[in-house]
């Protein structure tokens, strides 16, 4: 597991949540990513910059969505991305805590928020993801898809069936490696 940054201490009061890569690690074995991303209400944007480069973090650049990365004082990257969604509200009452303690968006809006940036590496996550959940979980993701992205419930589908597929592939590939081979005599 790699120890990212607390942001805890620096962003006491404001609501935040880790997503992106790092986010994952709560639902499936964490993947390599080369920075941490995090969303926040747009309206908290000065107070949390004020607060990160009062805290020595550089910023580095906007971001082509509503945003900016940063540097962190040891080097690291930092991606805060501010939102407006209509779910925000209610994703941030219902958040979940990762391994290392970090607030993380539950299941469900971590889906929705990566199905609208569809990029390749969002749609694999979601499918390892959904194909890692419990059918309990599923049926939140379902649910929450078909309020927030009724045009995108088909698609979840799909990403379940081919997470499912996936982990089915891997979990017969690691029993193949663990017997022992007969011999023929």
């Amino acid at each position: 597991m790699i120890d990212w940054l607390d942001l805890r201490p620096i962003l006491d009061g404001i609501s935040w949540v880790v997503v992106g890569g790092v986010a994952t690690r709560a639902y499936m074995p964490e993947r390599a990513t080369q920075d941490l991303d995090i969303l926040l209400h747009i309206s908290d944007k000065d107070e949390v910059l004020k607060r990160l480069t009062e805290a020595d973090y550089k910023v580095v650049s906007s971001l082509s969505i509503h945003g900016f990365s940063l540097r962190s004082p040891n080097g690291i990257m930092l991606d805060v991305l501010m939102g407006d969604y209509n779910w925000l509200s209610e994703a941030m009452v219902n958040l979940k805590e990762d391994m290392a303690g970090y607030p993380v968006l539950d299941l469900p809006y971590l889906v929705l928020m990566k199905l609208e940036s569809s990029r390749t590496q969002d749609l694999a996550d979601i499918s390892r993801m959904l194909g890692l959940a419990t059918e309990l979980m599923r049926d939140r993701v379902r649910h929450v898809i078909s309020h927030y992205a009724p045009q995108d419930v088909e698609d979840v589908e799909s990403l379940i069936y081919l997470g499912q597929l996936e982990i089915a592939a891997t979990k017969s590939e690691n029993i193949s490696r663990n017997k022992i081979p007969t011999s023929p005599f």
